[in-house]
């Protein structure tokens, strides 16, 4: 398959909205992307609509149940901060840095989820220090590219304030345009943050958010700048994207207390877990029901009643809850029991203690216990797509794809490069290419 492109760089703007698009068009350097550029304003996500299986779907064209990655975080019940799915191992199949690096491709990515220990030349993981006894560094450098990682560390590791934004995406700027200017990878996958902290902390439509996405428009800019500078920008295609949107919420719904009261879950005396039948596993605008026991019928029953009466009354916060086949037949975990949807405003949290209900203060934000806005919700939620912009080499310009899904990013992008992911979950939006 011919190439369309010789470099292809990913800019991933986690939360970036639909709703976001007419400030977008008044941004400088966005403004000039879509100038020259295509774009899609409708791109539904996937289910459940959190960062590493967005991220994963992206790179391999494919729903959670297929590709593995399932949530961000595993099923860990009694653990305060469970481990995320941060290594390339929890994806099945292959991806498109796996089918860059086959074809001979110079390859970089830069905190892109679940890339911890991949084959990627130049890798800084999104990974972080998850135990008292481990130190952020060491824990990045043995799971990346430890050489590449010490240099750019060495350089720009001054701007960096711990994993506070927007410090932390100004190092991976920093970094990602020193590695278009001095390594020239025919691929690169770059994530920045800053927006989706700000929307979870402050709001979807804060000052806070707004900044972040002026921010963004600076990155942007001196991304370009990069490409020029290093004499490739003619030679590349940029894509810039969302992989979900937010919702605003101010209540947060605790199953676990629930299903405590009712002796699927069990805690000692000082009220940690330490037993379970039953458990709410988070997506935050959705959560998985996992049954311990797969052929503990009595317990799936318990516990679909349950549900069902919360659905019923809507100050309980539940709009929808999913069969296990329901839940597989959207792209989600095929070994949950259930699934449930929250209504707008309502969001899952899996601590045990409390009441069912939770009113959301600022200081609970302030503490990070809780959010103000949070992703994870059905694709189906009004107003909750987001967006897909490409320009350059390969790219028609103003061309304009009505909607897609976010299964065809990464089959648009093989073709690109002249790759083939294989059998995917989505199809390669033609409308976008030059041929």
């Amino acid at each position: 398959m011919s190439r369309l492109t010789d470099h292809l760089v990913v800019i991933s703007f986690d939360c970036l909205s639909s709703l976001d698009f007419p400030m977008l068009e008044q941004l400088p350097h966005f403004k000039d992307f879509l100038k020259r550029g295509s774009r899609c304003k409708q791109v539904e996500t996937i289910y459940p609509s959190v960062t590493y299986p967005c991220h994963t779907t992206i790179v391999t064209g494919n729903y959670p149940k297929n590709h593995g990655v399932v949530n961000n975080t595993f099923l860990q019940p009694g653990r305060v901060s469970p481990d995320w799915y941060w290594h390339r191992k929890h994806v099945r199949g292959t991806t498109l840095y796996d089918e860059a690096k086959k074809a001979g491709m110079k390859t970089a990515a830069l905190l892109w989820p679940v890339t911890a220990r991949a084959n990627i030349d130049y890798n800084m993981p999104e990974i972080f220090a998850n135990r008292k006894y481990h130190h952020q560094i060491p824990v990045s450098l043995i799971n990346g590219s430890k050489r590449y990682q010490l240099d750019m560390n060495r350089r720009f590791g001054h701007l960096r304030n711990g994993l506070n934004q927007p410090e932390l995406d100004d190092f991976v700027l920093a970094s990602t345009v020193h590695t278009i200017k001095n390594k020239k990878p025919q691929l690169i996958l770059v994530h920045f943050v800053d927006l989706d902290s700000q929307r979870h902390y402050h709001g979807f439509s804060s000052k806070e958010a707004m900044d972040a996405l002026k921010r963004h428009d600076n990155r942007l800019g001196k991304i370009v700048q990069a490409l020029k500078d290093a004499e490739i920008y003619n030679d590349t295609t940029i894509a810039v994207l969302g992989d979900h949107s937010a919702l605003d919420e101010s209540k947060a719904i605790k199953l676990n207390v629930l299903f405590r009261e009712h002796r699927l879950i069990e805690v000692d005396a000082k009220g940690k877990l330490k037993n379970w039948k039953a458990f709410c596993k988070s997506c935050d605008g959705s959560a998985y029901i996992y049954v311990k026991n797969a052929s503990d019928s009595h317990t799936k029953e318990v516990v679909k009643r349950l549900l069902e009466n919360l659905v019923h009354d809507e100050t309980k916060g539940i709009e929808r809850v999913f069969s296990q086949k329901e839940a597989a037949t959207m792209g989600a975990d095929e070994n949950c029991s259930f699934m449930v949807e929250a209504r707008r405003g309502f969001y899952f949290n899996e601590e045990c203690e409390g009441t069912l209900l939770h009113e959301i203060t600022d200081r609970d934000v302030r503490a990070k216990r809780y959010t103000h806005a949070c992703h994870g919700y059905s694709p189906e939620k009004e107003d909750y797509t987001t967006i897909f912009m490409l320009a350059g080499k390969g790219i028609q310009q103003n061309a304009v794809v009505p909607s897609m899904h976010l299964v065809d990013e990464g089959p648009t992008f093989a073709r690109l490069l002249g790759l083939n992911l294989g059998q995917t979950d989505g199809q390669v939006i033609e409308l976008f290419l030059t041929s």
